[in-house]
């Protein structure tokens, strides 16, 4: 008998997991916010240079000599003209913007690549967190490092609104990023640890729906207050509410066991029973019934786990190679299509529900497949058509718009698809003992992958579309064929030591 086999005595998914998976999900309304913020806090608007003697051109970084105007002919060659760097600054159309980090310190012109450096520096920060929180939270426990990032995000987050400067401004969306990736990693491992194993996949699918609805809620708040302060102000403040409630949370009863504190664990176990309205099941439970149920767990819980241990067996290196391409290539995809709006001459609010809209069929898919197809298969598939839909663009000429744009929302609802398989995926096969460091880990090449797209994207501007879409589908593909040797973990107990999983797998 193991643990999953207590967690249906005390009730197995009963109101408190109703509760705990609500709760710890909410936050995910306004995860979104803060990964595709920089599409709206900026945003670029319509501009041209100041008027002081010279003409502008709009929507231009230089502008044209009005002495040269004056002495030049009718007949005079227009390209010929002598143009100079705009220092008398710059003038921006206000109906798609009131403000952003763009019109705040002219991030146009030369300075342009520091809008796209923005998100760079915060998906630094996100992983920078995945490293830190990850180790600490199999050190110090998923609940303390949750309740202490809901804090950081709150407070840094809402900081950043009152940023005097660029680099300020980097500062805090860095921090804020570090707490983003504690939110997460924490959020996932302290649902999946107090449920039972039938019900993960459903769980683990509905739940990412709470951050679909959030990338939503993105784009109305970002159209009604077109503000940039405001709007980091608006979706940071939530986490004040989320850290209050958050001392609630009842912490792993897995990982205090392994910690060797069973009598908490044991409290924990009864708590849980007594709300899912099994007082009989708390009385009968004492620390040898506990012990009983995780004799194996405790023997090889003496032992001091590092990121080495990730690769030192056969079983384990297997897995975490795999799972590097996974999440690299996934997250490389999603942000290199979700984070350049603009660039589809839409209506970006717009286009921001739209992407988010094609989550629904996208994850509603992905569900159908983990629960008859499997985790191994859903996760290949995913990326094997994510990449067919990227190179079918290749294809479709320029002006064929609306096409193109269907094709990217297409590719955007795969690739989250294979977001929310692979932080399920993930979650089942690193065993307990090592979990939140495996996590953290593959979390790393997911920050890395979303690091590198904007990169990606620069190389956009300087050398041909197909050469960027061969880069993402080519990346997916890869991804696709390492998915292929990750094992199966549809409806087997999670794995709570590196022995179970050399015996499984």
């Amino acid at each position: 008998m193991g643990f999953t086999d207590l967690l249906d005595e005390v009730g197995g998914f009963g109101r408190y997991q109703w509760l705990h998976v609500t709760l710890i999900s909410l936050p995910g309304l306004f995860m979104a916010s803060q990964n595709l913020l920089n599409n709206f806090v900026s945003g670029i608007p319509t501009h041209h240079s100041r008027l002081k003697g010279v003409i502008g051109l709009t929507g231009g970084s230089r502008r044209t000599s009005l002495s040269y105007l004056l002495a030049a002919n009718s007949s005079a060659n227009m390209s010929l003209l002598q143009t100079e760097d705009c220092v008398d600054g710059w003038t921006f159309d206000h109906s798609e913007f009131r403000a952003t980090t763009v019109t705040e310190w002219d991030l146009v012109c030369s300075l342009r690549p520091l809008k796209q450096m923005i998100q760079t520096i915060y998906m630094g920060g996100v992983l920078t967190g995945a490293i830190i929180y990850g180790s600490l939270s199999d050190k110090y426990g998923r609940r303390s490092v949750l309740i202490w990032s809901y804090l950081q995000l709150a407070v840094l987050g809402c900081s950043a609104a009152l940023s005097p400067s660029y680099t300020a401004y980097c500062i805090f969306r860095f921090l804020g990023g570090m707490a983003v990736s504690g939110v997460i990693l924490n959020g996932v491992s302290l649902k999946v640890e107090w449920i039972p194993t039938k019900a993960r996949t459903i769980v683990g699918t509905l739940t990412s729906f709470f951050f679909t609805f959030g990338q939503m809620i993105l784009a109305g708040l970002a159209c009604w207050l077109r503000d940039w302060r405001k709007l980091q102000v608006v979706v940071c403040a939530p986490y004040f509410l989320f850290f209050a409630y958050s001392w609630w949370f009842s912490e792993s009863a897995r990982w205090l066991v392994l910690k060797r504190r069973s009598e908490d664990a044991l409290k924990s176990l009864k708590r849980v029973a007594r709300i899912n309205g099994k007082p009989e099941v708390a009385d009968k439970l004492t620390l040898e019934v506990l012990h009983s149920h995780m004799r194996k767990e405790m023997e090889s819980s003496h032992s001091t786990f590092t990121a080495y241990d990730l690769f030192k067996t056969r079983g384990m290196r297997r897995i975490s190679i795999c799972l590097m391409a996974v999440w690299f290539s996934t997250s490389f995809a999603y942000y290199g299509l979700a984070m350049d709006l603009q660039k589809f001459g839409v209506n970006i609010y717009l286009m921001q529900i739209i992407f988010g809209a094609v989550d629904f069929p996208a994850k509603l898919l992905a569900l159908g497949m983990l629960s008859y197809l499997g985790r191994r298969v859903s996760q290949a598939a995913c990326l094997f058509l994510s990449a067919l839909i990227i190179f079918a663009n290749i294809f479709v000429p320029t002006d064929m718009q609306t096409v193109r744009t269907t094709l990217a929302c297409l590719g955007k609802g795969l690739t989250s698809a294979s977001f929310t398989t692979a932080y399920l995926f993930s979650g089942e096969l690193y065993p307990t003992v090592i979990r939140q460091t495996g996590m953290g880990f593959v979390s790393t090449m997911a920050r890395i992958g979303s690091m590198a797209a904007p990169a990606v994207l620069i190389l956009d501007e300087v050398t041909s579309l197909t050469q960027t879409s061969v880069v993402y589908g080519g990346a997916a593909v890869l991804a696709g064929c390492f998915a292929c040797f990750l094992p199966e973990t549809l409806n087997i107990p999670l794995p709570d030591t590196i022995e179970d999983v050399e015996e499984k797998w």
